[in-house]
């Protein structure tokens, strides 16, 4: 937490407003009048309008021109996909050149298919974008929409529709002014659109309820949002489900209309349910399409490519936290598994990073606690108060904190806006209570205003400013591709490799036919393969490179010879370039780094498992990875394996299933003080691989039944393991090109 004089350019432009905007309330009629409904209109569609442009000065100024966060990126490639028919396609051999971080591999009958793990809701908006060729488009629109939003609510459930009240017009412009709002309606998040979900979702039911004679049309449309909001992020679609329920339950009768009656709140609940339909379509074909089943997406990506087996799961209990994902939070902060004092530490940290978000610093936040005081007060509002400790609750089973500068507690961002209308209650109240307040109209209205402008300018200018500073400068400062380096350089068609996930997920484009392609580079024999599948097209590399002790990276590309690097006799693949596995059973297996031992390119694939956590009865722990067939086939194929400490298993070589030979794997002997000894690479000996052969596979397996084995000895769960088997690398010689 920091506060103190303006960082840069953008902060001291919020104080320089901060201060016109309190010489304006000094300087304002103690007892203006509300605008009337033209007024009204102007003033939010102003609102909507600064919001709008807000975020998009924030895309230019805090993310530099485009998505920057890894999940930022990812949404970008599933919006693509989506843009192009996709909800999951079918990569290219060699599959190494494809996936990575995020993504998840299906099998579907003839063929793998790879998607995106996360929901279908926000990319599907996203999409849009894409087809119109401006997807950074999408974002300020929202934020427009969302500001929009938030005066509805404010207006429906703490005032009278139409009445004038001061309330929706504080919301909506602390709407507005929220940064983090900004980061989530600039950045390619899926926040901006769940926070619009939620509060069109309320805004809409109370229309509903406050119409009896026509209620479904606004409640089908409630529908609608709630379903898109579980399409989006299921765990807040549960918030907004007891929050509905809540919203039905407590809603008195407008005044002027007599009291209604069981049957249409039935009528407005079966209406809402229907509305939810489409996105929970959506949200379950994305589902089908990602994992060939109906299972989620994310759970299969997590038992496929990171560890403990079942480390992620929403729920409590031991063996929660994914250590490669999330493995320095892990260790430090879950020892013991997620248990109640673990949840209480997660949800804790949350709420303190929360504390900035709504009004862009701590001592702002005060003013929303006051206004859900004031809103339990009436059964109208009372759901705006229950809503946040909704959200709350229900990200509580989930393990990680999910937090970062500039974005905040992001998980309870998408109640940013019943906040806001929260918050705005709050003020008008103290207005309300001034000394110059006159009893008609009430709070004066102009000063207010203004000085609901000052706040939380003052508070981005002094606080929040600090926070957004470090997500602009993070990791080199600026998104990891950039389309217009490749335009400088004349690169209009070939293929063009990357070394990052972020520069994968921005540059690559599912699917065939594109001019530009960008794969994965794996820096060995995987790369020409990739190059020959293509039809050997020019090849470039892609180079992010950020400066030691930090500061703005330095993009460029340059050709990559592939054509000048020899076919064979042998081929060499790194074992960290074959991850993710496509199979993880009581195992798990994550690229390491390895600097200063045997290992060839300073890493290796890691495989660890937990005994206690597994079944003695079962089957060996093992995990599965694919080779890329097409080069491999009629070629003598060795694997390299490193071996530390007390550990025994087998390295496997399948053909189309069918196990065809083992290498056993022993424990190397240990050093003369009888300690474990340095790690140990070795070669095993070469085995042919049949000229028939469809699918290839190495299966690296787990002896738990070693005597030696110890309690604790190479769990891996919270520490550096005590065992190391690795995979290094495969050598392929006089391997039979077919069937490419």
């Amino acid at each position: 937490m920091r506060f103190g004089p303006p960082c840069d350019a953008a902060p001291w432009i919020a104080l320089t407003l901060a201060a016109a905007a309190l010489a304006a309330a000094r300087l304002a009629p103690a007892h203006a009048p509300l605008p009337g409904p033209r007024g009204r209109r102007l003033l939010v569609a102003a609102a909507a309008l600064a919001a709008a442009l807000l975020s998009a000065a924030y895309v230019a100024a805090y993310l530099r021109g485009g998505p920057r966060v890894i999940d930022a990126t990812s949404y970008w490639l599933e919006a693509r996909a989506l843009a192009a028919g996709h909800l999951a396609w079918a990569p290219s051999e060699p599959l190494a050149s494809t996936l990575g971080r995020f993504l998840v591999r299906a099998d579907a009958p003839g063929e793998p298919r790879v998607a995106v793990l996360f929901p279908p809701g926000y990319p599907a908006l996203l999409a849009l974008g894409f087809l119109a060729r401006a997807p950074l488009a999408i974002g300020p629109l929202l934020a427009a929409a969302l500001t929009v939003a938030t005066w509805d609510l404010a207006e429906r459930s703490t005032g009278r529709p139409g009445g004038g009240q001061l309330v929706p017009a504080l919301a909506a412009l602390f709407s507005a002014l929220c940064a983090a709002l900004r980061y989530h309606t600039a950045d390619t998040m899926s926040h901006g659109l769940a926070a619009l979900c939620f509060t069109a979702a309320l805004a809409l039911t109370l229309r509903a309820l406050d119409r009896p004679a026509r209620p479904l049309p606004s409640a089908a449309l409630a529908g609608l949002a709630a379903g898109w909001l579980a399409a989006t992020r299921p765990v807040s679609a549960l918030a907004l489900a007891a929050t509905l329920v809540t919203l039905l339950a407590l809603h008195p009768p407008r005044a002027a209309a007599p009291a209604a009656p069981a049957a249409p709140r039935l009528r407005i609940a079966a209406a809402l349910a229907l509305g939810a339909l489409p996105g929970l379509a959506l949200l379950a074909l994305h589902q089908r399409a990602a994992t060939g089943g109906w299972a989620s997406s994310q759970g299969l990506y997590y038992a496929t490519s990171d560890g403990p087996p079942g480390c992620f799961r929403y729920g409590f209990g031991a063996g929660i936290g994914c250590l490669g994902e999330h493995g320095d939070f892990v260790r430090h902060n879950l020892p013991g598994g997620y248990g109640f004092l673990a949840a209480a530490g997660t949800t804790l940290r949350r709420l303190k990073l929360h504390l900035v978000d709504p009004l862009n610093a701590e001592p702002l936040f005060l003013l929303v606690p006051a206004g859900a005081a004031l809103a339990w007060r009436s059964r109208r509002a009372r759901p705006l108060a229950l809503a946040p400790l909704f959200q709350i609750a229900a990200y509580a089973p989930f393990y990680f904190d999910g937090n970062y500068p500039g974005g905040g507690a992001r998980f309870y961002a998408d109640v940013l806006p019943i906040e806001h209308a929260l918050a705005a209650l709050a003020l008008a109240a103290l207005a309300a209570r001034a000394p110059d307040a006159a009893t008609p109209p009430g709070a004066p209205a102009a000063r207010c205003i203004a000085l609901a402008a000052a706040l939380p300018l003052a508070g981005f200018a002094l606080r929040a400013g600090f926070d957004h500073a470090l997500l602009r400068d993070r990791e080199g400062g600026l998104p990891m591709f950039d389309p217009a380096v490749l335009t400088r350089a004349g690169v209009d068609r070939g293929l063009v490799f990357v070394d990052t996930d972020h520069g994968f997920n921005l540059g690559h484009a599912p699917g065939p036919g594109a001019p530009v392609q960008v794969l994965r580079r794996r820096g060995d024999a995987l790369d020409r393969m990739a190059w020959e599948a293509h039809g050997r097209p020019p090849a470039f590399r892609y180079r992010f490179e950020i400066p030691e002790g930090g500061g703005v990276a330095t993009p460029s590309i340059a050709p990559l010879p592939l054509d000048l690097e020899p076919a064979g006799p042998l081929l060499i693949i790194e074992g960290e370039s074959l991850w993710p596995p496509r199979v993880q059973r009581g195992a798990w297996a994550l690229p390491e780094h390895a600097a200063g031992t045997c290992a060839s390119a300073d890493r290796w694939l890691a495989v660890h498992d937990i005994p206690a956590l597994t079944d003695p009865a079962a089957a060996p722990p093992a995990v599965l990875v694919d080779l890329p067939a097409p080069w491999l086939r009629g070629a003598l194929l060795s694997p390299r394996v490193t071996l530390e400490g007390h550990v025994a298993g087998a390295v496997l070589l399948l053909v189309d299933g069918v196990e065809v030979h083992a290498w056993p794997i022993a424990p190397p002997p240990p050093a003369p003080s009888g300690a474990p000894g340095a790690p140990h690479c070795a070669w095993l000996d070469p085995r042919p691989i049949p000229l028939t052969a469809g699918r290839i596979e190495i299966a690296l397996t787990l002896d738990r039944s070693l005597d030696e084995r110890v309690a604790g000895d190479g769990d891996g769960t919270r520490g550096a393991p005590a065992r190391i088997f690795a995979l290094d690398a495969l050598s392929a010689a006089g391997g039979k090109v077919v069937d490419r």
